[in-house]
């Protein structure tokens, strides 16, 4: 999704610690309406990401919520993916999370912002939880963002990149070095490895391919390379055909560091 409304050129300086504006429970269609079409202000920075991640605030009328604004600009290179795609690859990532049904990751948009284009994603307010308990366990929602990260071969899915919320559901967020050609999944949920597939995650596996071959397909299309959509429509084939939860790679560190 592509945006070109206007932002707060009066608030433009980074202010680590600033006060923070509480984000407003959205449904996804009114989520996108605001991060599209919403003036953003910067209210602050998460100073320990590894490529520039704003907090900003953003307002269309008079409606009002928190943001991860991430410009293309501050994109830190990297050697197995093409400079300045990243924001790409989170928007891509939520129109895959969008079409299963699972609500994964949290409203993602492409547009212009105080340092340029960007990924603008609506802020979750994370609950207090153990996460290691959490990640040894065998809880159907890490089965289901298991799933998806095998079909967009996530290369980062750190411990700290889930956020549970306080009404009970899990996001994922950080999805920018996924959809790469080669086998590059590397995540801390390996709890389901090898085992098979339940009827309703083919069910869903089988309803994602035929969306991959038309709407969805032309969606990725404007954040990925042809090549990149070929593969992911051929992980979902992979998937498809033996039922079960990709094994780790030994080809590859099968967990990011760090892992938390």
């Amino acid at each position: 999704v592509d945006g070109d409304a206007g932002y707060d050129e009066d608030a433009d300086e980074l202010v680590a610690g600033a006060e923070l504006t509480a984000p407003l429970a959205l449904v996804d269609e009114d989520a996108l309406e605001l991060l599209v079409h919403g003036r953003i202000t910067v209210e602050g920075q998460v100073v320990d990401a590894s490529n520039a991640t704003l907090y900003v605030g953003i307002e269309h009328e008079g409606v009002r919520a928190a943001a991860a604004y991430k410009p293309v600009a501050g994109e830190r290179p990297l050697w197995d993916f093409p400079d300045g795609t990243l924001a790409g690859r989170e928007v891509a990532a939520y129109c895959v999370s969008a079409m299963t049904g699972w609500d994964v990751v949290p409203p993602t948009v492409l547009r212009d912002g105080p340092f340029g284009p960007g990924m603008v994603q609506l802020w979750i307010d994370s609950a207090t939880v153990d996460l290691r308990s959490l990640l040894r366990s065998s809880d159907e929602r890490l089965r289901r963002i298991a799933v998806l990260d095998a079909v967009i071969n996530n290369g980062d899915r750190k411990g700290g990149h889930l956020l549970p919320t306080a009404n009970g559901h899990i996001y994922g967020i950080d999805h920018g070095v996924a959809f790469n050609v080669d086998d590059k999944l590397r995540t801390v949920i390996w709890n389901w490895a090898g085992e098979a597939l339940c009827a309703q995650e083919s069910a869903m596996l089988a309803e994602l391919r035929g969306c991959l071959d038309g709407s969805l397909g032309t969606q990725l299309a404007e954040h990925l390379t042809r090549a990149e959509v070929r593969r992911t429509r051929s992980r979902v084939d992979r998937l498809l055909r033996f039922e079960r939860f990709p094994l780790p790679s030994s080809q590859w560190p099968p967990v990011p560091w760090p892992a938390m």
